[in-house]
């Protein structure tokens, strides 16, 4: 049994980067938590984790075991609920990723309704536009607009698909113009989201007749808030998703252009390890945010939103 503690205090001083937060989660005494961290070291002959006044880091063989020890912490979780009651009461960390548009529109406005059901149960949110690995970043739950994974072990779970708009500050169309056709956006400052499938052709369709438009930008980003302030400010035309421009169109902060035409949608899901019995608080989390998101949508932006 101290076996078991002496990692969980290595891997919870790791996660939180500190050995008094550790041992304050694992309520017990600094001293206690120190103790257990000592012994392990003293046990594998090895040292885990340096420190000084400062700061502390992993070394090479802290790494190692983090990743293997993480694994097993997981697994006995896992265990835990199959045979206890943490299955209608899960607890512990929740580890999310998403871009950052998405966690400040959907899941920082939806938790204080999620804790509220589930009081034990602690939110990491990571902001990421990039897809970070699973295992090797500790993540539970990411939110991506890939449809497919490479890895076979991840399980994608569809919320919907939302609609994306061209928009612009009324003081940018006042100086330049408000564009009528897809082609006279090649002579518009464009503001590009870089990470995109193809981000610099812009592919519009309106009944029968399909146009791409290659287009330069006058700005590109990797985040798509960075392209929303710079649009807000006058600096040119957006492509983004509605939901991220939804409040400044209805503000009138920004005006939407070539309606008639459609840009092609833009696929959200629920992506997670796949696990012989889904852990409780990965399941209530996924249920409780398409749930959310169905409620709290302004009409139009998804297209759709099923399981």
């Amino acid at each position: 049994m101290d076996r078991l503690l002496q990692l969980e205090v290595f891997s919870k001083t790791a996660e939180l980067g500190s050995l008094s937060k550790a041992a304050e989660i694992l309520r017990m005494s600094n001293a206690a938590a120190s103790r257990h961290l000592s012994a392990l070291e003293d046990r594998l002959a090895v040292r885990l984790i340096e420190r000084n006044t400062r700061r502390q880091w992993l070394t090479e063989a802290g790494q190692e075991l983090l990743q293997r020890c993480s694994t097993l912490l997981n697994e006995l979780a896992e265990a835990e609920d199959a045979v206890s009651d943490r299955a209608l009461s899960p607890k512990g960390m929740l580890r999310v990723t998403s871009s950052l548009s998405f966690a400040m529109i959907y899941l920082a406005p939806m938790l204080p309704a999620f804790r509220a059901l589930y009081p034990n149960l602690s939110v990491q949110i990571i902001s990421a536009n990039r897809y970070p690995d699973f295992i090797e970043a500790g993540i539970d739950v990411a939110i991506r607009t890939r449809e497919q994974e490479p890895d076979s072990n991840i399980i994608v779970r569809r919320i919907g698909q939302m609609r994306r708009v061209l928009a612009a500050a009324p003081s940018y169309l006042a100086s330049h113009g408000r564009p009528e056709h897809p082609a006279d956006l090649a002579r518009h400052n464009m503001l590009i989201y870089n990470l995109a499938n193809d981000p610099y052709s812009l592919r519009l369709r309106r009944s029968n007749t399909a146009q791409t438009i290659r287009i330069a930008p006058t700005l590109d980003s990797n985040d798509g808030q960075v392209i929303r302030g710079a649009a807000l400010a006058g600096l040119g035309i957006l492509i983004q998703p509605l939901y991220i421009v939804q409040a400044d169109i209805v503000a009138g902060k920004l005006v939407p252009i070539l309606m008639d035409w459609e840009l092609p949608l833009l696929t959200m899901n629920i992506a997670y390890q796949n696990r012989v019995r889904l852990p409780a608080k990965i399941r209530v989390f996924s249920d409780f945010l398409v749930k959310h998101i169905r409620e709290h949508s302004d009409a139009g932006i998804w297209m759709e939103a099923k399981d």
